[in-house]
This record gives structure tokens, sequence and C-alpha cells, in this order.
């Protein structure tokens, strides 16, 4: 008990080399809270900012050395054990991890506290997909990175149907020309979405 005591006192004011930022899972969760908290502050979640993670310290320390031994100490699971069952429930309904787009994949989305989280997705595969999937009871549009077949955005875009209207048909020529054994439907409301591309 002392131990831990002691590391954490001493980590308090190093937060940012003991916690694992490198670690996506328990960053991400991080993140998704954060951004939750800010767009649904009745929720009254807790925000994991710095003072809550250095709150964290003495539990998590226990039975750590070293800060780096604190920093492989299981955080993810320190962080979910605070939320409770319904808590748990409506981050994964509302800042979700990942979508399911109308190809059948699904997709991480990335977030950044203050941002919109950002869903980074082939075009083929949202074929069908009429409006821009929201987050947050519907407060907070996905801002989609609408990737070519080189997996390079060729639009960036938090309004999906003003894209299908205009900028589609505009990018729809060249793509079509340079990776013929894609789908370029004129349509794109009535189009199958695709994993990959047909074969002729």
């Amino acid at each position: 008990d002392e131990a831990a005591r002691i590391l954490a006192q001493a980590a308090a004011d190093r937060l940012e080399e003991v916690f694992p930022w490198d670690d996506a899972p328990t960053a991400d969760f991080v993140r998704r809270l954060r951004s939750l908290s800010g767009w649904m502050p009745e929720l009254e979640l807790p925000r994991f900012d710095d003072e809550g993670l250095s709150a964290l310290l003495p539990t998590v320390a226990f039975g750590c050395r070293s800060f780096d031994e604190l920093r492989k100490a299981p955080w993810l699971a320190h962080l979910q054990a605070i939320l409770t069952p319904p808590q748990r429930q409506t981050v994964e309904r509302e800042a979700p991890e990942r979508i399911e787009v109308p190809s059948g994949s699904r997709i991480k989305l990335h977030y950044e506290p203050g941002k919109s989280p950002v869903l980074a997705v082939r075009i083929q595969e949202i074929f069908g997909l009429l409006e821009t999937p929201r987050v947050a009871c519907g407060r907070v549009p996905v801002l989609l990175h609408l990737l070519g077949p080189n997996m390079r955005a060729q639009q960036v875009t938090d309004d999906l149907a003003s894209f299908w209207r205009t900028t589609y048909h505009q990018i729809r020529k060249d793509l079509r020309r340079r990776y013929p054994k894609h789908a370029w439907p004129e349509d794109p409301y009535q189009a199958t979405a695709q994993r990959r591309p047909k074969q002729k």
C-alpha cells in the first residue's frame, strides 16, 4: 500500500508518462468518454480528464513498483469499472466504437474531444446510405472521409446527401476511368453497397 501511494504521488505530476496513450483500446475509450461527456453533459458521465485519471492512480498503482509497470497496468479495466452497467450501455449506443455501413462492414470511428468523430470509408461501401450517420442522440454528425479504391479521401463531408447530389457525379467520371473494376453507378441511392469490386 505504501509503495502504491508513493508511486501514485510521483506519477500524478507526470501523467503523460504513465498513462498508456499508445494502447489503442484504452486511449480510444478515454477519447470516446471525453467526447460524449462534452456532447451530452446531462448524462453526468465521468470525463476522464487529467484530474480524473490522476484520481485513479492509487488504485492502478497497486502492485506496481515503477512508471513502466504502471504504464502496463490494466488501465482499461479500471476505467470501465467506474461506469455503471447503464452508463456502459449508453456509451456503446451514443458513442459507438464502430458503425455498420450498408456493405455490412463495421468500421471504426475515430474520436477527438471537441471535434466530430471521423469515419473513413470507401465510397462503394456506403451506396444506399442516404443521410450522414449521427452519434450522441443524433446531435453530432459523423465527419465522413470518403475514400477511393486507393484508400485516399476523395471528399470530406458531414453532409452525405449533398455529396450524392453534387460532388459524387463530378468525381465519378474520373474514378470510373481510373478504376473500371469498381462500381460507379449513376444512382448511388439505389445501388448495392460492395466490400470488393465486381469482377468482369
